[in-house]
C-alpha cells in the first residue's frame, strides 16, 4: 500500500524524505539532491552516492552497495516525482 503523501515536495535540488522497502523492510530514506549527485541515507546506517548521468540514468559512485531496484526507485521519487 502506497501512501500518496509520503514524499516531501522540494525542489529539484534540495532534500527528500520518503519510506522504500530495502531488504524487506520499510525504512525512511533521506536523499540530498546537489547538481547532479545524489546523496542518500537509508535508516540512518545505510549511505550511497548516486550520479546523474547525461542520458537521465542513475549510477553509484561511492557507498554501500544498492540494488538496482533501489536505484530506480529513488529516483522516481526525486528526478521524475
Amino acid at each position: 500500500m502506497k501512501d500518496q503523501n509520503d514524499t516531501i515536495p522540494a525542489a529539484k535540488d534540495g532534500k527528500y524524505e520518503f519510506l522504500i522497502n530495502y531488504s524487506e523492510r520499510e525504512l525512511t530514506c533521506k536523499v540530498e539532491k546537489e547538481q547532479n549527485k545524489l546523496h542518500v541515507f537509508i535508516d540512518n546506517n545505510i549511505n550511497a552516492e548516486l550520479e546523474i548521468q547525461p542520458d537521465g540514468t542513475l549510477t553509484q559512485a561511492s557507498g554501500n552497495s544498492l540494488p538496482e531496484s533501489t536505484i530506480e526507485f529513488i529516483k522516481k521519487h526525486v528526478l521524475e516525482g
